[in-house]
């Protein structure tokens, strides 16, 4: 870490590596705002990865020369960008902050063995982080916290500390104090806690080494022993403490060594105040990266299967091995076609390399289970517009892959003589719809090849094509997941607008009633001639549809009896009143008369729709509408709004219960009315300030009010 050593010519560029021990995948998480992206750009200005900072807005690994257009699809998609300190190479993953885009942050977590929590020293913190750092703590995942925007007007490195350790807990240590310049305000300099050195900045990177100033060791002692008592209460020397108690001097390198298994194994976060401005604090935390993070060697990896679902032995991060990678990252491009960020767990990828591509689970989202042979051709390292081809990506290492004819986020990379299949990361449900239409037959045929290229790279993004309701839905994240969205089809060459989503409701007879059909015409030839009467009666909800027949003494022949049922099955799917289709009903057909040369089975058919429609005339038809379980997860504090909002949208909750996943969460479970649910997601999050979510299933229909009926009959007839 920085603590032991300082190398002031830290080497650019990203060779080739071959041991997987020199390897560090670290995804970098925090709200909008924080600086991930800015301090991105700075690490890889002090590395010489890039010429200077901003410079991968220049361009990306596609070619797109629009800084602005890049900007903005960074700070909504995963990105990679490797750099080289101390002959470790370091793949940082670069995060949306936004909540909507949570997708492709739960691929970065999939990519990286490490998380680096980006909390600005001005902007505080919102709970949508907290909510991450609980996830990683779940799985152990060794995390860092850096404090940037130093320089930001009412930076307060002491008071975002304090912040981190009430919301993420006690282990959340700052390993350097920022040093105040002569205008008590700018951070000029770190102080080490550990070497009780100070690291001065003045002359900017790298920072000059040197002993405090009287007036800073007070301070340094202070926090010193803290960080020392944290680091020790985390050895796995038990003695350790005893003889800290006792009085006898640890030395640096023993706490180094300490330090760096403790945060390793995840039981230790290091806090490292960061400027990428100014350059304060970015040599040292390159430091943290690279020494106290672990190696693809010691992070657990996921658990495969074979194709089939058959098991398998848990993978090894061995170059030697097995190919198993998997695609954490799709996009389309519109010149090279699909460019995919590819993780290697096991064994190694070359180019030219046949290699088997599954894809199973995800269907359900528009990603059809699929598996093909296909050829790798060249790989990348996957760095803005100055990529380079190289030569492998060996297990433990992330790299890109260009022009898969099959290959979606989620798939998994394997040998094609025994093709593997890798457990699934979790991937939130998308629950807002929006219905889009083409503006032309021309804008129909290239929306659907967008389409395509869109749901291939976003699992997050769910494609509807509701054949009730005649919509194209496309269910997103959130309000500003759908307008990325819409803004990369309209790229695309796309005209569409946007129109109200339309619930599938369902109609019904409250009250028997009964029904005569009589179709009789008479133009030459033959005629057409068939009568026949009903009975209907409401059913329990759910029981579907009935017809029973109860004609006696022939009165409809027993070969016309079908064409009834058919006439009354089709009237019934068309709708009797608004147009849906008719649910829970019992026609009973009692009576009827027949032509022995005019009647027909298309006569029957029709004489059956007439009778049906006109029992509705008297049967009391009603709207039916979708009732959705829903189980919502939010904050203790906020149960009490959620609850009052439920009621609100005619709501019934079903009761409480504390999430057995998490402390101080509540699951609200009610049963809700599907068409109060269209903007929920939207609604929801402003009331728990981006902390809650929920779920949701069909459970059955149930009658809509009366004045809700009336309005919706007027808003969906012509």
């Amino acid at each position: 870490m920085a603590q032991k050593s300082h190398d002031k010519g830290s080497t650019g560029g990203t060779p080739v590596l071959t041991e997987p021990e020199r390897v560090r995948n670290v995804v970098l998480v925090g709200h909008s705002g924080a600086g991930k992206t800015t301090l991105v750009e700075a690490l890889l200005a002090a590395t010489g990865t890039i010429g200077r900072a901003g410079a991968v807005a220049d361009g990306t690994t596609v070619g797109d020369h629009d800084p602005a257009a890049v900007r903005q699809q960074r700070s909504v998609s995963l990105s990679c960008a490797p750099l080289l300190h101390n002959g470790i190479k370091v793949n940082l993953l670069d995060t949306p902050g936004y909540a909507d885009f949570v997708g492709e942050l739960r691929a970065g977590l999939r990519a990286a063995d490490a998380a680096l929590f980006v909390v600005s020293a001005a902007g505080g913190m919102d709970a949508a982080t907290v909510a991450l750092w609980e996830e990683c703590a779940a799985v152990d995942m060794p995390r860092a916290v850096a404090v940037a925007r130093l320089d930001q007007p009412r930076a307060d490195v002491d008071e975002t500390v304090a912040l981190c350790q009430r919301l993420f807990g006690d282990n959340v240590m700052p390993l350097y104090l920022p040093m105040l310049g002569d205008d008590g305000v700018s951070t000029e300099g770190l102080l080490g806690l550990i070497t009780r050195r100070v690291f001065d900045y003045s002359n900017g990177l790298p920072a000059d080494v040197r002993d405090p100033d009287p007036e800073h060791q007070r301070a340094i002692d202070e926090s010193r022993d803290e960080l020392i008592e944290g680091i020790i209460a985390e050895s796995e020397d038990e003695t350790l403490m005893d003889r800290y108690l006792d009085g006898e001097e640890i030395t640096d390198e023993v706490l180094i060594d300490d330090l760096e298994k403790a945060v390793a194994r995840g039981h230790f976060y290091p806090v490292v105040p960061v400027c990428a401005q100014t350059g304060v604090g970015l040599d040292v935390l390159l430091e943290v990266l690279t020494a106290a993070f672990p190696s693809p060697l010691e992070h657990e990896l996921p658990a495969v299967t074979g194709v089939d679902g058959s098991p398998r032995p848990p993978l090894s991060c061995d170059p030697a091995g097995p190919l198993v990678a998997e695609v954490v990252k799709t996009t389309v491009d519109r010149h090279v076609g699909r460019v995919s960020l590819v993780r290697v767990f096991s064994g190694t990828l070359r180019p030219d390399q046949t290699v088997h591509v599954s894809g199973h689970g995800m269907a359900e989202r528009g990603h059809p289970d699929h598996d093909a042979d296909e050829r790798v051709g060249h790989i990348y390292t996957p760095l803005g517009a100055t990529v380079r081809e190289v030569s492998l990506c060996v297990a433990g290492d992330i790299c890109a892959i260009t022009k898969s004819g099959s290959a979606e986020t989620g798939d998994t990379i394997s040998t094609t003589d025994d093709p593997l299949l890798i457990a699934p990361w979790e991937m939130p449900e998308p629950l807002l719809p929006v219905a889009i239409v083409a503006r032309s037959r021309a804008d129909e045929d290239a929306l659907a090849r967008n389409l395509s290229r869109l749901v291939a790279g976003d699992p997050t993004l769910r494609l509807e094509r509701n054949p009730e309701t005649h919509q194209l839905v496309l269910w997103c994240m959130g309000e500003a997941h759908a307008d990325v969205v819409l803004d990369r089809l309209r790229a695309g060459g796309v005209e569409l607008d946007t129109e109200p989503v339309k619930v599938s409701l369902r109609e019904t007879l409250t009250v028997p009633a009964k029904g005569h059909g009589r179709h009789v015409k008479q133009s030459g030839g033959h005629g057409q001639y068939a009568v026949c009467d009903i009975e209907v009666e409401p059913l329990p909800s759910g029981s579907g549809f009935e017809f029973v027949d109860r004609v006696v003494g022939g009165a409809v022949p027993h070969n016309y009896v079908p064409s009834v049922e058919k006439g009354v099955r089709a009237q019934l799917e068309r709708g009797l009143v608004a147009g849906h289709p008719v649910v829970d009903l019992r026609v009973t057909l009692v009576d009827g008369k027949s032509h022995s040369v005019d009647s027909s089975d298309a006569a029957f058919q029709a004489a059956g729709a007439l009778a049906v429609r006109d029992a509705a005339e008297r049967g009391q038809p009603a709207l039916l509408e979708p009732i959705d379980e829903v189980t919502i997860r939010v904050p203790d504090g906020s149960v009490g709004t959620v609850m009052g909002d439920l009621s609100g949208r005619r709501g019934r909750v079903l009761g409480t219960e504390p999430d057995p996943d998490t402390e101080g969460r509540t699951l609200v479970r009610a049963e809700v009315p599907a068409t109060e649910l269209l903007r929920y997601a939207v609604e929801l999050r402003s009331m728990t300030a981006g902390t809650g979510t929920f779920r949701r299933h069909f459970v059955r229909h149930d009658p809509m009010p009366a004045h809700l009926a009336d309005q919706t009959r007027k808003e969906q007839l012509p």
